[in-house]
């Protein structure tokens, strides 16, 4: 049977991006078989480039949401950098924008005006607060966000809350303006018509606060800081083994608590005692059953203690740190590494998740060099070589 091609072979974007929102949303939309046009500054291009230097000298960040997308380096504050743009965005189908509230409406690059404009387009305006309410005009950067939703309240240890490991609030944000597109495209195809898409990073995250807040709300108390261990399971926590290594288990039901008892802590009796028989006793003595838990593992290498919860029918899960997890033997069975192109060279990285079997493989494209794409997208729209050299000599397009 013929491969199916990409979903969105055809669809162009056009983003004028920085940091991680957008570049992540519009990096899953190249992924696709979206054509993306990156609008940088001239002057350093997207800021999150010069993050830090860890991807053999490139910033990890922009080589994470970057792969893929044609990079055009232009200023918008000149006419004549801003008359590219429009240009650009008259041919595209998708346009995506995160700039400061209120810079995009300066250029005319928000999404009301752009759709009034170009009735079939996409136009995407990602924000930290939202348009309007009392926090429109507040700086918003992932952290801030994720305090402001709560995530940090719920996150950490009962002593100390911490944020999140990895930016919540601009991954919330860029998958929901992913799926914006998608949905708007599929009500392009159906009426003809494009239109505005909002989403901000604080609506964003605080629907994926979902549990402990509805927990809070309709419970009247939000759910304890626990760690690694869940507020209302237990045993559900990680736990050392002689090895040196971490093994986390979760046991879901009052089945699986007496087959770990029996099988695996070689506890028989807790099985059944009233002490532990039901997960509410064992909240209410968690301290114990920890205790029972952390005796039986400690006993037994990393290795052992997954075979005999495996064993058990007991979910369970190493905790590995970053190089394991380059190494995990799942991801490489299922090949889902692979090598992407940058200015370094070659560079690793993941298949997104979305498989699309039968079709055409991710489009995984090169991470690409500032202002790479400038002089092929000035020709594509037009200019002739001396509008080209005017603009590269008066600083308007690198």
């Amino acid at each position: 049977m013929e491969s199916q091609p990409l979903p969105l072979t055809g669809i162009t974007v056009v983003a004028v991006e920085q940091a991680v929102a957008a570049p992540f949303a519009t990096r899953q939309l190249a992924d696709l078989g979206a054509r993306v046009i990156k609008v940088e500054r001239i002057d350093g291009g997207d800021f999150a480039r010069g993050y830090d230097t860890a991807a053999a000298g490139l910033a990890s960040h922009f080589v994470w949401c970057n792969r893929g997308k044609e990079s055009i380096a232009l200023d918008l504050k000149d006419p004549r950098g801003l008359d590219v743009v429009r240009r650009l965005v008259g041919e595209a189908d998708v346009f995506v924008q995160n700039l400061a509230q209120g810079a995009a409406a300066r250029l005319g690059l928000d999404a009301a005006t752009l759709c009034a404009a170009h009735p079939r387009l996409i136009a995407v305006d990602i924000s930290g607060y939202g348009a309007g309410g009392p926090y429109a005009d507040k700086r918003a950067y992932d952290m801030l966000v994720q305090c402001e939703a709560g995530l940090v309240s719920v996150t950490g240890t009962p002593e100390q809350p911490v944020k999140a490991g990895i930016p919540a609030a601009d991954i919330a944000a860029a998958m929901y303006a992913f799926s914006g597109v998608l949905a708007a495209l599929v009500r392009r195809g159906v009426t003809g018509r494009g239109g505005p898409v909002e989403v901000s990073m604080l609506e964003s995250l605080a629907e994926w606060m979902g549990h402990p807040l509805h927990h809070a709300m309709h419970g009247g108390t939000p759910p304890a800081r626990t760690g690694l261990a869940h507020s209302v399971i237990a045993p559900y926590d990680a736990y050392p083994t002689a090895d040196g290594g971490r093994v986390l288990l979760s046991v879901q039901n009052d089945r699986e608590w007496r087959r770990l008892a029996e099988r695996v802590l070689q506890r028989p009796e807790l099985g059944s005692d009233p002490a532990y028989a039901t997960n509410a006793a064992r909240v209410a003595n968690r301290e114990r059953t920890d205790e029972f838990v952390a005796k039986a593992l400690g006993a037994l290498d990393a290795d052992e203690a997954l075979a005999r919860l495996e064993g058990a029918g007991i979910a369970c899960a190493r905790l590995r740190d970053l190089y394991e997890v380059a190494d995990h033997p799942q991801l490489a069975a299922r090949e889902r590494w692979r090598e992407v192109g940058s200015p370094v060279g070659p560079l690793k990285a993941l298949l997104p998740p979305i498989t699309l079997p039968g079709g055409e493989t991710a489009r995984m494209g090169d991470v690409p060099a500032l202002g790479e794409h400038t002089e092929t997208l000035l020709r594509a729209v037009g200019m002739t070589v001396d509008e080209i050299a005017a603009l590269r000599r008066d600083g308007v397009a690198a």
